[in-house]
């Protein structure tokens, strides 16, 4: 017998990008708070009223952009509305997965809580139940300009929902979309007045896909430190660049959270390495920049991530219609909150942020590889020339990051005039989302082949033994992947380590060391004196989250 699945209330205010992960993966039902139903009601209110007094208002009884001084019978208003989601069906491209489908209308159903829209509740439980029954529309992944929100997408989003266009659920697969739902029990969406464009109108494309880029960079961000430490230690560097007075004096929160998971990881007097024992009387002054400044750089990606999730979790809670219903006051105000600007610049520099994982993880793959720079064997194998080993992985790595730096050039910098002039600054936010996860997936992918040639290089060490956590880091990559005794094929092994990585699998491994670390070293009362307001907590306890939560800022883990 199947699992009843949690329900996550939705009111508008309080939905987390690590709630949209949740929903986008199936594992939570919908339901709306009893407050959020009283708001939409009252909204839908203003909208029945403004008909019955024959009012002119946008979006309710006159057509859109360039036609919004045309007024439209009332005979013909849910034609109007019916017009608007068929004709703004224009996208093209791939269908979003099941996955990125699901998080595209949970958090539609979230912007239309917030009971501004205008909405009816009825429409609004109808969404909750085809979204609860996994009733996915088709809809492409491109065609939107984030300028009146993702009204492509959103429009294929709603189609499927009145019946029209194709649709999918786990039972159906692939079909017609009035027979999807009807095999479900459900009725088509039948629209009143302004609930197509309630459907439409919003950055709920942008903002979802850029959900899963800020939750995945977040997971390779700290994941990274984790396996440049690994590096570090298989090319006998020194841990003196980690030492927490340099970062106490340049206190840049990220920096000094990633230099802390440095030293949490590698050789100290709680887990002891055999390799830095070893090499000890022969230890460098100074490293290459790939592995000494791994605080700065990783660092100020840190900081990134929490920046970007900050605008983000504003943007998942936010009205981004237009008009905007504003029932306390009786009235209904046409505006711009549904320009995509602010998710669209958040996810160029989250893109611009996280790719810097990847190019200084490709420098210290040509490290591991190069035996001038390693004093390891060649291309990390034994009988080279026999065999290659990890010659063309690194070329991969290299291919990724070059692919990279074109991504990251910045979409929102472009704007295209649209709409007949009226719509005549844009943000391009649904590339920005894309292409924002393009690169993620790339770092991850870089850092996956840095993982196996760290561990590789690992074995020539033996039998000296690293610390305690990155031998357990060691451990999990070798439960998937066997040591490279001869070239085989490798794309296997980059594709598990990938999927390590993808599931959080070596933060796992580690935490629980980092927890025996701090109960070592943290907290220090005389950091506080080095850098205002700072403290080990600040980036180790779970205090600082909850803080970060309550006031909307950067969540710093350890």
């Amino acid at each position: 017998m199947a699992l009843q699945k949690q329900c996550i209330a939705l009111d508008g205010n309080s939905l987390t990008t690590e709630d949209l992960i949740s929903l986008g993966k199936g594992l939570l039902r919908i339901k709306l708070t009893p407050e959020a139903e009283e708001g939409v009601k009252r909204a839908r209110e203003i909208v029945d009223n403004i008909i019955a007094q024959d009012k002119v208002v946008y979006g309710i009884n006159t057509g859109f952009g360039k036609h919004a001084n045309t007024v439209i019978a009332k005979d013909k208003l849910k034609e109007l509305q019916e017009n608007l989601i068929r004709s703004d069906a224009a996208g093209v491209g791939s269908p979003l997965s099941p996955e990125r489908t699901r998080m595209l209308l949970a958090l539609r159903i979230n912007a239309l809580a917030k009971g501004h829209s205008g909405i009816s509740l009825e429409a609004l439980h109808a969404m909750i139940e085809a979204f609860n029954a996994s009733c996915l529309s088709l809809v492409p992944e491109k065609g939107t300009v984030g300028a009146s929100g993702d009204l492509a997408p959103l429009s294929h989003l709603a189609l499927g929902l009145m019946g029209e266009g194709k649709m999918w659920s786990p039972e159906t697969g692939w079909g017609e979309a009035k027979s999807v739902l009807e095999a479900h029990g459900l009725k088509p969406l039948s629209l009143k007045p302004k609930e197509g464009l309630a459907l439409i109108n919003g950055t709920q494309m942008i903002t979802s896909l850029g959900a899963e880029a800020v939750e995945r960079a977040l997971a390779i961000a700290r994941q990274a430190d984790i396996i440049a430490a690994l590096t570090l230690e298989v090319l006998k560097g020194t841990t003196k660049a980690f030492d927490s007075d340099i970062h106490a004096v340049r206190p840049h929160l990220g920096q000094m959270q990633v230099a802390w998971r440095f030293r949490s990881v590698l050789d100290s007097d709680v887990f002891s390495s055999e390799i830095t024992e070893k090499n000890r009387p022969h230890q460098r002054v100074q490293d290459a920049y790939s592995l000494r400044c791994s605080p700065q750089v990783h660092g100020v990606v840190n900081d990134t991530v929490a920046f970007v999730k900050s605008i983000l979790s504003t943007e998942m809670n936010s009205a981004t219609d237009n008009p905007l219903v504003f029932p306390e006051r009786d009235l209904i105000i046409s505006g711009g909150n549904f320009h995509g600007e602010y998710p669209a610049k958040a996810l160029d520099f989250l893109a611009i942020g996280v790719h810097e994982l990847a190019n200084i993880s490709e420098r210290r793959i040509e490290r591991l590889c190069n035996p001038s720079l390693s004093e390891l064997p060649a291309f990390l194998v034994n009988e080279g020339g026999l065999n290659t080993g990890f010659m063309i992985a690194h070329c991969t790595a290299a291919a990724l990051v070059s692919e990279n730096k074109v991504l990251c050039h910045p979409s929102s910098v472009d704007s295209l005039s649209t709409s007949a002039a009226t719509e005549d600054h844009v943000s391009m936010g649904g590339w920005a989302a894309r292409k924002a996860l393009r690169v993620v997936e790339h770092v991850e992918q870089v850092l996956a082949i840095e993982l196996l040639a760290a561990c590789q290089a690992l074995e020539f060490h033996r039998p000296l033994k690293s610390t305690a956590p990155l031998e357990e880091v060691h451990r999990l990559v070798r439960s998937v992947v066997r040591p490279w005794d001869r070239d085989r094929f490798m794309n296997p092994d980059i594709e598990a380590v990938h999927k390590l990585l993808r599931e959080e699998k070596v933060w796992e491994a580690v935490h629980p060391y980092m927890e025996q670390y701090r109960e070592r070293y943290g907290p220090k009362r005389s950091d506080q004196a080095k850098s205002p307001g700072f403290t080990e907590e600040s980036f180790c306890f779970d205090s600082l989250i909850e803080d970060s939560r309550q006031n909307a800022t950067a969540v710093y883990f350890p």
